[in-house]
């Protein structure tokens, strides 16, 4: 007979690139690189992937929130580590992609509110992660910007499919394409965040959220995030795969292999 799913106490799951605190009815998940801006490697996807699974399993817990430990939020993908294992070997960006898309797919499908607790700067796969949380709110001297375009990647992790649904088409192409900073009061203006605040007042802002997210009805909430999620559902599974094998298959050529040694050289 196989074991029913059941949640284990973090000091259990072994992580390393993350910090994973459970705290009922909150869950806290910390992205734990400051020396790289928390910047994803393959391990930190599968620790993230298992830290939600396991969320979504505890009964306890009511929220989950994501953030970043020192200055940053998450600066999307590694690029060092791309560097070094990724560029010109399409079959393993295929399983790095892979590793990005169950991440997402364990947040999206939680089944429990999550918000991004946005601590510092948010580019790339950081503003892909967070906009895969329900809600968001961001310390006002911090900024969203998407780069994908400068350093030979197209951001297809989910900003390509839900950038027009949250902030509008026209906006959406502006952020992708000009690859210009976002100031975090503009974001919130944009509905790209909830709420914009100062920096002492970050973590009341996030505690109001939780205990108001905490006291709602969990299983009526749990079916509200699937009818919330039916675009951003629709978006995705009809356009990820076709961008897992591209985004793998461009690793072969020149301009993305080039982009990225002039972006490891300027280091």
């Amino acid at each position: 007979m196989t074991e029913a799913p059941r949640p284990l106490d973090p000091s259990q799951l072994g992580f390393e690139r993350i910090r994973y605190e459970k705290t009922p009815p909150r869950a806290t998940v910390t992205l734990s690189r400051p020396e790289v801006l928390n910047a994803f490697d393959f391990r930190m996807l599968r620790e993230l992937a298992r830290a939600f699974e396991d969320a979504s399993w505890d009964d306890e817990i009511r929220v989950v929130v994501v953030t970043g430990e020192g200055r940053a939020f998450c600066v999307g993908a590694d690029l060092r580590s791309w560097g070094a294992e990724l560029v010109g070997k399409s079959r393993e960006y295929w399983k790095w992609f892979g590793a990005f898309k169950d991440m997402h797919d364990r947040l999206r499908e939680i089944g429990k509110p999550t918000l991004a607790r946005i601590n510092g700067i948010c580019v790339g796969g950081g503003n892909e992660l967070q906009i895969a949380c329900d809600l968001a709110v961001i310390v006002d001297d911090a900024y969203i910007r998407h780069v994908g375009l400068e350093h030979g990647s197209v951001p297809a992790g989910g900003a390509t499919q839900w950038l027009p649904v949250m902030v509008g088409e026209r906006r959406a192409r502006e952020i992708i394409l000009l690859c210009q900073e976002i100031p975090a009061a503009q974001a919130a203006e944009w509905g790209l965040v909830n709420r914009a605040v100062p920096r002492d007042q970050l973590d009341a802002a996030v505690d109001e959220y939780v205990e108001k997210l905490a006291a709602k009805l969990p299983e009526t909430t749990r079916y509200a995030k699937q009818q919330l999620n039916f675009w951003r559902d629709l978006s995705w599974h009809g356009t990820v795969g076709h961008a897992r094998d591209w985004l793998a298959l461009s690793m072969l050529n020149e301009e993305a292999q080039g982009a990225i040694r002039r972006f490891l050289e300027r280091e």
